[in-house]
């Protein structure tokens, strides 16, 4: 039996190391570039005692109860329903987009023929695309879809991608639809939750077994070789590597490199309580700035807390050699991108050893309750490759 190599330790990394250690019986050597564990879903709490997001805010939002269930056995969750502002026109508007969204943006009296010709061309739905909301043959329908798009869609889609938005995976325009009702829930999933206290401790958790070894501030790539047709680890053949991140890294860019966003977030502290009108407010018509997030107002207990935090979030492309915007957040999915990945792909395949999990080595946008049922897929084929 070979080394098993795991690169990283969000969920996708986390999940596959613990369930080859604990169903495999096998020993797993975690790597992690990063000074602590939990890739981008790393929090901790800060001086004043609010439990910080440190990559941005993450919500547990799923259909599928078997996800929180397995996220159980590491820590303690309590439910939360996600809500948002967007602010817009100098109002703030309800996010997702709503039937009252449609009166704030028009009027009550304008609202009312709108809000009934959505019902009549979209009967039975509880939420719709805006894109499908532009195409609706109704003229009242379809103005009011592009004048949402044109305030709020296009600008803070071009602002978040930096690219043309029509180069864009549709995917992302779908991620929040146009909630067909009065319900103020950011998405439409049955079980919401966060953790008590705090994502990390799901990682700690989840790596605290005793055929992980778990290898902080250490480069995988430093020590990954190819050679002849092997996947060396410090000169020995690997008999996995499971690789979570960026996989074009993984293969020195031999093929380019992929396209990723990054964000930029600045802290400002205040002494109020409370400082937005909501947990989180998206900007679609600010300069540069995308959302704000006040990390006070999604804790279990905030009893402790001194002041409030807002982190507001600037995208900018990702540049591993910058000193802002060097952590890649988001793969930019366009048919150009996807050619690129597609020979990446084919290049890991050569190897037969090596597994691709999640959003950066699988060049996808996997929203957490997804990347997370992906990570468990993954390992039963992962088990079926060790038997």
């Amino acid at each position: 039996m070979g080394r098993i190599i795991v690169v990283g330790t969000g969920f996708s990394g986390s999940i596959l190391a613990r369930k080859i250690a604990e169903e495999c019986g096998r020993r797993v050597e975690v790597i992690e570039k990063r000074s602590h564990i939990g890739g981008n879903m790393y929090d901790e709490y800060d001086e004043n005692g609010i439990l910080i997001q440190r990559y941005g805010p993450h919500f547990l939002n799923t259909n599928k109860y078997f996800i929180i269930k397995f996220l159980k056995q590491y820590a303690e969750l309590f439910p939360h329903n996600t809500k948002l502002l967007s602010y817009l026109d100098g109002q703030y508007i309800r996010l997702p987009f709503n039937f009252q969204s449609v009166q704030e943006l028009l009027g009550a009296e304008r609202a009312e023929i709108v809000i009934n010709k959505l019902r009549t061309n979209f009967p039975g739905s509880d939420r719709v695309p805006i894109l499908q909301i532009v195409d609706c043959p109704d003229k009242d329908v379809s103005d009011f879809g592009t004048l949402l798009f044109e305030k709020a869609f296009r600008t803070y889609t071009s602002k978040m991608w930096g690219t043309d938005i029509n180069k864009i995976d549709k995917y992302v325009l779908e991620r929040v639809p146009f909630a067909m009702n009065y319900d103020e829930r950011y998405l439409n999933k049955d079980f919401q939750y966060l953790p008590k206290n705090g994502f990390t401790e799901i990682f700690r958790n989840m790596l605290d077994h005793e055929k992980i070894s778990v290898h902080l501030e250490t480069d995988a790539l430093e020590h990954i070789e190819f050679k002849d047709k092997h996947v060396l680890y410090d000169g020995e053949n690997v008999e996995l590597l499971v690789f979570t991140g960026p996989i074009d890294e993984l293969f020195d860019y031999k093929f380019g490199s992929l396209p990723y966003r990054s964000l930029d977030i600045r802290y400002e502290y205040s002494d109020e309580d409370s400082v937005l009108p909501a947990e989180i407010i998206s900007f679609p018509q600010a300069d540069g700035k995308t959302r704000s997030t006040e990390y006070r107002k999604i804790m279990f207990d905030e009893s402790e807390c001194k002041g409030s935090v807002v982190a507001t979030e600037y995208p900018l492309w990702y540049d591993k050699n910058a000193e802002i915007g060097n952590i890649p957040y988001y793969p930019v999915v366009t048919e150009e991108s996807n050619e690129m990945y597609e020979k990446y792909v084919a290049e890991a395949r050569k190897y037969g050893n090596i597994v691709l999990c999640g959003r950066l080595a699988e060049f996808k946008y996997y929203n957490m309750d997804v990347c997370i049922e992906h990570a468990l897929q993954k390992f039963e084929e992962i088990k079926e490759r060790l038997k």
